[in-house]
């Protein structure tokens, strides 16, 4: 591409990798409220019981409890949602400003201007499925598919930020390799939505903390056609899930299953990417994959603390910027 601006392009490099980073932030706060159950601690939106922050007085709290009886005050929670709300609503003014800044250089950023423009649509949806998990009450379709727009969102931001910094380094020896790292990002997607219907349904310790068994078995009791019914009505309060013993086992199993495929696919990728030169990113690739499993299994055996269960999360984004970054540096240069 060629600038008309010299000075655009590094801005809007910047500003799209301050857009990453501010992202990964909100998925990984997200992440944080979901997990420390605190994802129905407003029971309104976008307000919190009522108000733009917060009831932390004691007075305020009276007068919620009054206004919402059915769901009481717990501040140490409230704060957590109202918060990532607000860190969300930043990230779709970054993403807006990012927009309009290659919508108006659009000669000069090419196809990225519509990449930012899907963006922006998407994190608007983003916005309503949030809305949609406090007023459904956490149902776990809404649940996945705001983890989902999360990640997208984040990849949209993380494929501009690389384009505009790596330069193409694809030859004809590399279709192939281009080919599979596509492949193993949709399976590191469908393990996403794995992931988050098994937090959804609050699977994550359907087998105890046995690793690689599940409870004490290798393969127990499971119910997969209750496991997979996405759509149960409007009106339940999921919180704390609805599923019985056999049917969150059977989540678990599969998203372990998952991460096998996954595993061993990525593995193929971190091979192939070695042997044509591009050594860096297979060690990155490497890194961020044993990173993940660790992470995954730690989850098991510790009994899914906090921490540990946040950063997996974190680790999912890291897996899905390295293949992003492999695959923009496989294209191949443009004609001069």
């Amino acid at each position: 591409m060629t600038s008309q601006n010299p000075s655009s392009r590094p801005l809007l490099r910047n500003l799209a990798w301050f857009a990453v980073a501010f992202a990964l932030l909100v998925i990984v706060f997200g992440a944080f409220v979901r997990l420390s159950n605190a994802g129905l601690s407003c029971p309104d939106w976008p307000t919190c019981y009522g108000k733009l922050t917060w009831p932390k007085h004691d007075h305020e709290i009276e007068a919620a409890n009054a206004a919402f009886p059915e769901r009481a005050v717990e501040s140490h929670k409230a704060w957590r949602e109202q918060v990532h709300r607000f860190l969300a609503g930043g990230l779709i003014l970054t993403t807006f400003a990012l927009t309009v800044l290659a919508i108006r250089r659009r000669r000069e950023f090419g196809g990225l201007a519509g990449v930012l423009l899907g963006a922006s649509v998407l994190i608007v949806f983003q916005a309503l499925l949030g809305m949609w998990t406090v007023t459904w009450k956490l149902k776990p379709v809404v649940v996945m598919a705001h983890l989902l727009g999360g990640l997208s969102t984040f990849s949209l931001l993380a494929y501009v930020a690389l384009r505009l910094s790596l330069a193409p380094l694809g030859r004809v020896d590399t279709a192939a390799l281009r080919r599979i790292v596509i492949v193993g990002l949709v399976l590191v997607a469908l393990q996403i939505a794995l992931g988050g219907w098994t937090s959804a349904n609050y699977a994550a310790l359907a087998c105890g903390t046995n690793f690689p068994t599940c409870a004490g078995q290798w393969w127990p009791a499971t119910d997969f056609r209750e496991a997979f019914v996405l759509w149960r009505g409007i009106g339940v309060n999921y919180e704390g899930g609805v599923l019985d013993a056999d049917a969150r086992t059977a989540i678990q199993l599969s998203h372990r299953l998952g991460a096998l495929l996954v595993f061993g696919h990525l593995l193929g990728v971190i091979a192939a990417a070695w042997r044509r030169g591009f050594g860096r990113w297979a060690l990155a690739l490497l890194t961020a994959l044993v990173l993940q499993i660790v992470l995954g299994i730690s989850n098991v055996l510790l009994g899914l603390p906090l921490p540990v269960a946040t950063a997996h999360n974190a680790g999912a984004a890291l897996l899905l910027l390295v293949l992003i970054g492999l695959l923009v540096q496989l294209r191949r240069p443009e004609p001069a």
